[in-house]
């Protein structure tokens, strides 16, 4: 089956970090854009920053305060993203997708999804 594994989430407080992994089970990122997903409780599934095949980073909404950032690691067929400074509103499931080269579109122009990772902050 081709699909993601998100995982590093957890309960954190406000304030604090995380860094959430993503795995390609069933076939190679090369040639792929992957993107990190947020979805709230009862929200729609939003774009955080998304990453190219060359590398070319794109950020989304509140992303691009700074504290979000994505990276990959083609040889260990995983992206990363780091959050930092968390906060309240990082409360949801973070899923990554990927479509072919470039970085471009909403969640549905994604595929591969897994069953996503549950980020919870707390105050």
């Amino acid at each position: 089956q081709l699909q993601f594994v998100e995982s590093g989430g957890g309960l954190v407080q406000s304030g604090g970090s995380l860094r959430l992994s993503c795995v390609a089970s069933g076939f190679t990122l090369d040639y792929d854009a992957v993107a990190w997903f947020h979805q709230a409780p009862g929200r729609e599934r939003l774009g955080v920053a998304c990453i190219g095949n060359s590398g070319e980073v794109t950020k989304y909404g509140d992303a691009d305060e700074g504290r979000f950032t994505i990276s990959r690691d083609n040889a260990k067929n995983t992206v990363y993203l780091q959050i930092d400074t968390l906060k309240l509103d990082d409360t949801g499931v973070y899923y990554c997708g990927a479509r072919p080269y470039v970085c471009a579109g909403g969640h549905r122009e994604y595929d591969y999804w897994g069953q996503g990772t549950q980020v919870t902050v707390s105050s």
